[in-house]
């Protein structure tokens, strides 16, 4: 069985890289933070040209009809720049939410997701917060058994500092006289697909959060010069780096493997996901830790990028499920009556 991603697959990813790293520079990050949104109306109409805000919606809404497989990797590239602009939360979490629920709510929706005119994100109250929420001409957010599909005048929202300050966090409070789309049985089902699905787009964030970090910091230790050599040269600070880069190739796979157990509805999509977040947040965690080694004392200030991306990359290890939770998840299917373990069970 082939189990590498198809020509077009890498073509796509490496078009759109080239746009973001072009785009999304970490100086325009900074200047998003003094703006009122930290968002860019512009950068989303230029996501959308290249159909990326449209890749998940089925082609009957104007979409592109694709999977999650296919855009597994266009997140890793979002994570690569830090992307501030809700892409992977909207392609990833509401719109299949909203592919679900359908009914007017989708007719309604996703032509507009499509083309870019109307941005919807999806929050759950186990994260506590809604990312974007101010931003959002839909929020789809789960409370008290229930979801809702909120417009900003349906809704209440109250402003939360992050650690990173390209994250806008809000608590949201659903008016009283708005009505949920989802209860009961069908609202668990959502619940469980949505979690799932974001843990796979933080992991996948993760992924190029930890790259990234990692070229940051060679081409640091290739200029920094100590006793006449660049420290690059010196074997502690290439085990340094050496111990990131392993972690994150050996994290790969299993980020792949939960993108293609959700696009096939497969029955372990869930410890599939749980244990992808867990290595990726965990080699994202190691390269933070490891390239502020090797950057010294200077790793710790606003002047130095490397910040930027490390306070993404503890972010994504405490949404969407922290790593007790999703260890839980994990122990549950090891530990099962009867479970399916070993290369028979993760292959077959």
């Amino acid at each position: 069985m082939d189990f590498t991603f198809s020509e077009d697959q890498l073509l796509f990813q490496d078009s759109v890289r080239d746009f973001l790293v072009n785009e999304i520079t970490p100086e325009r990050i900074r200047s998003s933070w003094d703006t009122e949104t930290g968002r860019s109306q512009e950068l989303w109409a230029q996501l959308a040209e290249l159909g990326l805000t449209g890749l998940t919606v089925p082609e009957a809404f104007g979409g592109l009809g694709m999977s999650e497989l296919d855009f597994v990797l266009l997140a890793q590239e979002c994570g690569y720049v830090a992307l501030p602009e809700p892409l992977v939360n909207s392609v990833l979490v509401a719109v299949p939410l909203l592919k679900t629920i359908g009914g007017d709510l989708a007719e309604q929706w996703l032509p507009q997701v499509a083309t870019g005119e109307a941005r919807v994100v999806a929050g759950i109250e186990q994260n506590l917060l809604a990312e974007d929420a101010h931003v959002a001409d839909l929020v789809l957010w789960y409370t008290e058994g229930s979801w809702y599909a909120l417009t900003q005048e349906q809704m209440t929202l109250q402003h939360n500092e992050s650690v990173d300050p390209s994250r806008r966090l809000f608590s949201v409070s659903v008016n009283s006289d708005v009505d949920a789309v989802a209860n009961g049985e069908q609202a668990a089902t959502l619940l469980e697909a949505a979690l799932n699905r974001g843990a796979l787009g933080a992991a996948a964030q993760a992924l190029g959060l930890a790259q990234r970090m990692i070229d940051i910091s060679v081409q640091y230790t290739s200029e920094r010069q100590q006793f006449g050599k660049a420290i690059g040269t010196f074997q502690a600070v290439k085990h340094h780096m050496a111990n990131v880069a392993v972690r994150l190739e050996y994290a790969k796979a299993p980020v792949h493997r939960a993108a293609y157990s959700i696009a096939h509805g497969e029955a372990v999509a869930a410890h599939a996901v749980s244990q992808a977040k867990l290595v990726a947040c965990e080699a994202a965690n190691l390269a933070a830790k490891n390239c502020i080694q090797v950057h010294g004392a200077m790793g710790y200030t606003w002047e130095v990028d490397l910040h930027i991306f490390m306070k993404k990359a503890w972010a994504m290890a405490n949404t969407w499920g922290d790593a007790a939770y999703h260890k839980e998840r994990v122990a549950e299917h090891i530990f099962a009556d009867g479970a399916a373990l070993g290369a028979d069970g993760t292959l077959g």
